[in-house]
């Protein structure tokens, strides 16, 4: 449990930075939550509102400190067969009942999954990520949509981000260059895309409201489906990118919290009319990138972002695209790990191999829960490979030819059971044989069975067995699953 004064800190600790960052932030929130609003085929204000809303609760409730969330495709990719088929009412009810169930992950402390994540599957993550951020920039790119003018707006938008540091790191150039750029566009007229052709922007503050559903069996048979697609999504995105988030500012964050404060900004959220969120990895690049460490960043984008929308929209609408194109281009340049490139000749194979099928996986399916997936699983088998590598059985004879005993070394288990048995050899006739097992240590039902099998075949041609050396853990699985020593089965095996 934090502190008061730690949580203080990480209020006040940084106002400056945080605020400016926040502002950064806000303003690429506005163009991100109209386009997922329109993913999930509902109206942008709801993709707004749900920004407004997550950004300002998880500054409270989250367990990681300058981690942006809110409305994100990730999730909105979800939605939209609910929407289409049910309508937005059914999507609220979805939210909430989004929230409950990340609420109870929390509760069971299910945020320790992340240790099972290798380094290669968390490279391979943020390398699909910083793709899909570039990827999604391209159709503000398209030449059969935009002049050359919108080319050199976005090339001058990086030389600003890139260079305006060296004039001074007071301000954080993605702010100039939005302020810039947005000055160039209205003073000399020019004809690019704004933020205003993405969508018309609410003029009303979000006001409380219960979703308009029966509270019927059906009604939970229908949304629970999505409910728990959207949080288990949202979880592992949000995770993953807390897990970035620590390593980039190198700080420990609570992740059952974050489980936690992601449900109830949910459940908040659905009361108000927005849409289901999780924790953004670009828009916490940018946050981090600008000097935003603090709960304070999280809280000004989400307060800010009602403001300039609701208040202040007619010249939010102005924003030109290409200054947002820039920031975001900037974002999956410094979100790329440039040395996994360099490292694909270094490191294991197998790492790599897991590094880029969670790479192809995510930019292919766009979906960050199988590209995960498909890396934790390879992650798994490679390694199983490895234990399995480790695993040896040598034998000796004793002088009159009589007794033989099998020493295993390594881990048994269902990857080296194949290894295990074909070190044994079952056709020598034998008066007693030992299976010493004290530099092993057995795992799981396929290596009990296994053991047993050895066990058997050693008695059915007369062998005395005798298994010596297992540890207690060992020693329990066996005396819990082995056949050998059941009644029926055979005498009871004598082990020590």
């Amino acid at each position: 449990m934090i502190s008061l004064e730690a949580y203080r800190a990480q209020w006040f600790g940084t106002i400056r930075a945080d605020v400016l960052a926040g502002l950064v932030v806000a303003l690429a929130l506005i163009p991100e939550a109209i386009a997922f609003s329109l993913i999930a085929g509902v109206d942008p204000k709801v993709g707004l509102y749900a920004s407004f809303s997550i950004a300002v609760l998880i500054a409270f409730v989250g367990g990681r400190p300058g981690m942006i969330s809110a409305a994100t495709a990730a999730t909105a990719v979800l939605m939209v067969t609910l929407v289409r088929d049910h309508g937005l009412q059914y999507l609220l009810a979805a939210t909430v009942l989004t929230g409950l169930i990340q609420i109870a992950m929390g509760l069971f402390k299910l945020g320790f999954v992340m240790r099972y994540v290798s380094k290669s599957v968390m490279t391979g993550f943020v390398n699909a990520l910083a793709i899909l951020i570039f990827l999604a920039q391209l159709p503000e790119l398209d030449p059969g949509r935009v002049t050359w003018l919108t080319y050199a707006l976005v090339a001058a938008g990086l030389a600003i981000i890139y260079l305006f540091p060296y004039l001074t790191k007071a301000v954080p150039s993605p702010l100039v260059t939005i302020l810039v750029l947005t000055a160039a566009t209205m003073a000399f007229g020019l004809d690019v895309r704004t933020v205003g052709d993405m969508g018309a922007l609410p003029d009303t503050l979000p006001v409380f409201l219960i979703p308009d559903i029966p509270l019927t069996l059906e009604t939970l048979q229908i949304i629970l489906p999505y409910a728990l697609a959207i949080a288990v999504v949202g979880l592992l995105e949000s995770l993953m990118t807390q897990q970035l988030v620590d390593d980039l500012t190198d700080t420990k964050s609570d992740r059952n919290q974050e489980c936690i404060g992601q449900g109830i900004a949910n459940i908040a959220t659905g009361f108000i009319g927005g849409m289901a969120g999780c924790a953004m990895i670009g828009q916490s690049m940018i946050n981090v990138k600008s000097g935003g460490r603090g709960r304070l960043s999280a809280f000004t984008a989400g307060a800010v972002l009602l403001i300039l929308v609701v208040f202040l929209g007619d010249w939010v609408a102005r924003i030109p695209m290409p200054a947002l194109v820039a920031i975001m281009i900037m974002v999956s340049i410094g979100t790329f790990s440039w040395s996994s490139i360099r490292n694909l000749r270094l490191h294991p194979r197998s790492s790599s191999v897991v590094m880029i099928a969670t790479v192809v996986s995510v930019v292919y399916t766009h979906n960050l829960a199988i590209g995960v997936l498909v890396g934790v699983l390879l992650s798994g088998i490679f390694f199983a490979g490895k234990i399995a590598q480790l695993f040896k059985v040598t034998s000796s004879i004793s002088r009159d030819g009589r007794v033989r005993t099998y020493v295993v070394e390594g881990q048994l288990f269902y990857g080296s059971v194949e290894d295990f048995m074909n070190a044994f050899d079952f056709k020598e006739a034998l008066d007693r044989v030992v299976i010493d097992v004290s530099l092993a240590h057995i795992w799981d039902v396929s290596s009990v069975q296994a053991l047993d099998m050895a066990v058997l075949k050693f008695r059915r041609d007369g062998a005395e067995v005798e298994i010596v050396g297992m540890n207690a853990a060992t020693e329990t699985i066996v005396d819990k699953l082995a056949l050998h020593d059941k009644p029926g089965a055979m005498d009871k095996l004598t082990a020590h």
